[in-house]
């Protein structure tokens, strides 16, 4: 542990907030005593002996004022230790591995980001393994979010939140809670409404649903890079066939988000398959017909078969590079403890990886988190290799068009995995 604490940058670690569009906002606590640094110097003691310390730590957009009083409540608890400084930057969690790939010498000590980026940030040593209190943290989350932050038995990551992934929102004055189990309930209840059922097709996220209900596969190869993908195989072309019937049904529109949430504000969306950031808006334009629950059944070759779905969990990582690598574990283990986590809940209606968290009466009782929860039976980590997601989306933009430019369902599958296993160019 102490080798862990002991790591020296010949240079002081920029502030790369102007990629991550960060204002620079910090707080400083002002403890007189010793300045040396005791999270980089060999032999100190980083849990009564830090000296001057700056952090700096990067978030959601939405975030920051949060995490800036997470950031001064850390720096409350341990002012006796010493001086601390915490730059607080915004950076969308789904482009952290970009932006800290970009040079990770220069990236912030501690960073949010989607768990599917992990393995890149590990391969390019842009992920410190959690060594100080690693067990506590496993202990502390679920299962699936503890896998999702680790790789080959060892944990990366902190898991901040359990709410990454899709299910089904509904207006329950036009669907019933039949209705909603089946594409068809939903489809022939919204089209006696004249309203909509709407999800994104032509995104490789959630056509994935189609494909692994009905047993296929997409996900990394051995090399962690590449992607293994049998969609052409039994009964993939059916599959494809499903989505292209599903799609050319009048009370069906395959929509970007953007579009999900104007259809649900204006009215025209009923029912739509998207994740727990809408959640708020469903719940607003809907009031107490508003429900949500697992993905529901679609008809393949005359059977109902139950959607897959990519399952994604917010973790936060420290950077190797940072000169203060401990007290950057030691913030990020903080920032994702069962109380900062409730306060995730409470003030951004995050879904919690935390156990005592995501058990709690208030959380259960959150329609969109319990039905996170359904899902998770049929869901599956989202490991895919970069050439995964054109390809897939490719397909779901042919199916949706119903355009098959003269190719039959057995050709517009061979041709998405041919593209999809392409070997990654490196």
């Amino acid at each position: 542990m102490k080798k862990q604490l002991s790591l020296a940058m010949a240079a002081v670690m920029a502030l790369s907030l102007a990629a991550c569009g960060g204002s620079g906002d910090s707080t400083t606590s002002t403890t007189s005593g010793t300045t040396s640094d005791a999270a980089t110097t060999e032999g100190s003691d980083v849990s009564t002996n830090w000296g001057d310390v700056t952090l700096t730590m990067w978030g959601a957009e939405e975030d920051q004022t949060m995490l800036r009083e997470m950031a001064d409540a850390f720096i409350e608890e341990n002012k006796d230790k010493g001086n601390i400084t915490i730059n607080i930057g915004a950076c969308s969690e789904a482009d952290t591995k970009d932006n800290v790939l970009t040079d990770p010498t220069a990236a912030a000590d501690v960073f949010a980001f989607a768990d599917d980026q992990l393995n890149e940030l590990v391969a390019a040593d842009a992920l410190q393994e959690v060594t100080l209190n690693a067990d506590d943290v496993k202990s502390r989350n679920l299962e699936g979010s503890v896998e999702a932050a680790s790789l080959n038995g060892k944990l990366y990551a902190y898991p901040m939140t359990a709410d990454n992934g899709y299910f089904l929102y509904y207006d329950k004055s036009v669907i019933s809670e039949e209705d909603a189990q089946t594409v068809d309930g939903i489809l022939a209840a919204a089209a006696k409404a004249g309203r909509t059922f709407d999800m994104t097709l032509n995104d490789g996220w959630y056509i994935y649903s189609f494909f692994a209900g009905a047993g296929l596969e997409a996900t990394l190869a051995d090399d962690g890079v590449n992607t293994v993908c049998n969609w052409n195989e039994e009964p993939g072309a059916d599959v494809a066939q499903a989505i292209m019937d599903i799609a050319s049904n009048s009370a069906f529109v395959s929509a970007p988000d953007a579009d999900i949430v104007s259809g649900i504000k204006n009215g025209t969306v009923c029912a739509a398959v998207s994740g727990t950031w809408n959640a708020s808006t469903a719940q607003e334009i809907w009031g107490d017909n508003y429900a949500a629950t697992k993905l529901p059944t679609y008809t393949l070759n005359g059977e109902q078969v139950q959607m897959g779905s990519f399952a994604g969990y917010k973790l936060v990582g420290v950077n190797p590079h940072s000169q203060n690598v401990g007290v950057a574990m030691m913030l990020a283990d903080y920032i994702t403890n069962e109380a900062n986590q409730q306060k995730r809940f409470e003030e951004r209606n995050l879904g919690p990886s935390n156990i005592n968290v995501n058990a709690s009466e208030e959380v259960q009782a959150a329609p969109a988190i319990a039905a996170l929860a359904a899902q998770s039976d049929f869901s599956d980590l989202q490991r895919v290799g970069a050439n995964y997601w054109d390809p897939a989306a490719s397909l779901g933009q042919i199916l949706q068009s119903g355009d098959t430019q003269g190719k039959t369902m057995q050709q517009l599958v061979d041709d998405a995995v041919a593209g999809i296993t392409a070997p990654v160019a490196q």
